[in-house]
């Protein structure tokens, strides 16, 4: 017997039980039809006939009363309407007596019928009111009431008769709902433990194969499944046995060394510690090592975006930026510092700080074939670069404290305060007060790093135009530039739409920029201070579209800065190579660049030897004020 023969035997329980419940709910549910059946033939037309019967007789009374009264108009067309009404009513009442005392009832008021139409007729054939009136008193009222009470009778019969039937029939669906329940147990009982006996019956041999499979899995290359049979299960297992048979064989072989080769090398790789990717020329997943899975949560055995479904979508985003960038054709991808740092949460060791590197793997005819990417684990670096930014920001803020009392015991003895100086120690003291400004400067750097680096900035944002930003900046740095022979010019055009900034942090920018441009530009040159607008997009539908940003520029007729070092100027202690000694401490730039990300800007050097720099920064235009 196949196996979908047995499956379909395994299952024909639970389909004779649905069976037996589809005949017992059947037969409840046509009992409970006869029920409300029987009701409704032998009782309800009886009492529909007796309210009909009782209408006619209460509009017969009227009909006399009106005539009694005095109006005859169109009394006589009612009276031989409800007459007939009341028989065709009669009639079928004694059609359809079915009650004990019924019968009885009903011949009773076809005699008070016959007896009240006697009446009514000697009614209407009187010819004086007085007759009437006797007659109506003495013969039609009480043969009326009489009638009506005797339809009442009926009515009341027929009405106690449905109360019983339907109590009885509530009695009866009780016993019916008991016994469905009763067969609903009984045959889901009797179906689910043969089903279950039958398909675990059918399926065992499907455990002999999964087992074999497992230990096969698990290098026990001597284990095979043993099942009888000539169903589908059976024939699986032979398949699997000469599989196992072959494989064995192939272990022994030349490729079985190979295969063997590059188990090694794959255990090689999950013994690094770090996590490695391994790309193909499409972009998916060839590859990874035991890390990968462990601490990133990736699993290389399944297909398409189901291999990050468990990784951090930041995870998935890196990766992708350095498989681009390998397959891209732009070489090896190293990041440039700890803001490339990738943060994975939820590790077996808690947080860690990676930092993502990729290198390409080329094939036999030099092309990129793939693309191997190194999340390197950087947590305890991290770790020690926190605690030395926070070790020079503790230095620096203590420093300050004497350093501005310093700074104020030098400024007193220069200024005569505390009494006269002879021209040597005056020339001391000045020279004193010259490295104390210049350390306070550092010190101020110092602290400006480790806020940025910690990203504290606090900015106090508020509306202001370009000009109100460059003009300060002119003046401040107006007298340093002509004692250095150098005059500063601003460019700022009317019109320019205000922005949204911190003004005292910008300043700082500004002072940054101005100062590198004093100190490189030679003798009677100038220094211009520009603002613009930029968009970021040309065109849209025909239109300009609105300005994204303000540009601000620094320009300076210097001997400009050679392109391979523009890339490390804005990093921190970063210095050009031949620059003069006694510059700065290579943090103003840095800092400037922390500020101008901090508002959401950019900041960058346009430069060539011996033509001078445009070092620029942008920051975003203030949102429209709405006007009532």
């Amino acid at each position: 017997m196949s196996l979908r023969a047995k499956l379909i035997l395994a299952q024909s329980p639970l389909a004779l039980a649905l069976l037996l419940l589809g005949v017992v709910s059947g037969s409840v549910t046509r009992r409970l039809g006869a029920q409300a059946r029987l009701i409704l033939a032998d009782n309800y037309r009886s009492v529909l006939a007796a309210e009909r019967m009782k209408g006619s007789l209460d509009r017969l009374n009227g009909d006399a009363l009106v005539l009694l009264a005095g109006h005859p108009e169109g009394v006589a067309g009612d009276l031989t309407a409800n007459r007939g009404t009341f028989e065709r009513e009669l009639v079928a009442q004694e059609g359809n007596i079915t009650e004990p005392g019924e019968g009885d009832a009903t011949r009773a008021l076809r005699k008070g019928w016959v007896e009240y139409q006697a009446s009514l007729d000697q009614y209407l054939g009187a010819s004086d009111r007085d007759t009437r009136d006797r007659i109506y008193f003495s013969q039609l009222q009480p043969r009326f009431r009489r009638a009506d009470q005797l339809a009442d009778e009926i009515l009341g019969i027929n009405q106690d008769a449905m109360v019983h039937k339907v109590d009885r029939a509530d009695r009866r669906a009780e016993q019916f709902e008991r016994l469905v329940i009763l067969a609903i147990v009984l045959a889901l009982g009797i179906g689910v433990v043969s089903s279950t006996w039958l398909t675990t019956r059918t399926t065992r041999p499907l455990g002999v194969v999964a087992a074999a499979v497992r230990r096969f899995g698990e290098n026990d290359f001597k284990a095979r499944a043993q099942v009888r049979g000539k169903d589908e299960i059976a024939s699986v297992a032979t398949e699997f046995n000469r599989m196992a048979d072959r494989l064995e064989r192939y272990r022994q072989s030349s490729l079985g060394e190979l295969l063997q080769a590059e188990q090694a090398a794959q255990s090689a790789i999950d013994s690094l510690p770090d996590p490695i990717l391994l790309m193909n020329a499409e972009g998916g997943l060839h590859g990874a090592n035991t890390a990968a899975g462990r601490v990133l949560g990736i699993d290389p055995d399944l297909e398409g975006s189901e291999v990050y479904a468990r990784a951090d979508p930041g995870v998935r985003a890196v990766v992708e930026k350095l498989r681009a960038h390998v397959l891209g054709g732009k070489g090896n991808y190293v990041p440039k510092g700890f803001e490339e740092a990738l943060r994975v949460a939820n590790t077996p060791e808690g947080e860690k700080i990676m930092l993502p590197r990729a290198t390409p793997i080329y094939g036999e005819g030099g092309n990129v074939s793939g693309a191997t990417i190194v999340l390197q684990d950087a947590t305890r670096l991290f770790r020690f670069d926190e605690l030395k930014n926070n070790l020079v920001a503790t230095v620096a803020h203590e420093l300050r404290t004497p350093l501005t009392s310093l700074r104020m015991a030098l400024h007193l003895c220069t200024e005569g305060v505390v009494g006269s100086l002879t021209a040597k120690q005056a020339d001391l003291m000045f020279a004193a007060r010259d490295d104390c400004e210049r350390l306070q400067v550092i010190v101020d750097e110092l602290l400006n790093l480790s806020r940025i680096e910690s990203g504290q900035i606090e900015l106090r944002r508020r509306r202001a135009s370009p000009e109100s930003l460059v003009a300060p900046a002119v003046d401040v740095h107006k007298g340093g530039a002509e004692q250095a022979g150098v005059t500063i010019a601003a460019e700022v055009p009317p019109g320019l739409p205000d922005v949204f900034v911190d003004p005292d942090r910008l300043q700082l920018v500004f002072t940054n920029m101005l100062n590198n441009a004093v100190r490189f530009a030679p003798r009677d040159s100038q220094i211009t201070v520009r603002a613009r607008v930029t968009r970021s997009s040309e065109v849209q539908n025909h239109k300009l579209s609105e300005p994204d940003e303000v540009r601000f520029e620094v320009v300076d007729q210097g001997p400009g800065i050679p392109k391979e070092h523009q890339v490390g100027l804005f990093e921190k202690f970063f210095r050009v190579p031949g620059s003069p000694m006694g510059g700065g401490s290579g943090l103003g730039l840095f800092i400037a660049k922390g500020l101008v990300q901090a508002h959401g800007g950019r900041i960058g050097v346009d430069s060539q030897p011996g033509r001078g720099a445009t070092f620029w920064f942008t920051v975003p235009v203030a949102p429209a004020v709405e006007r009532g």
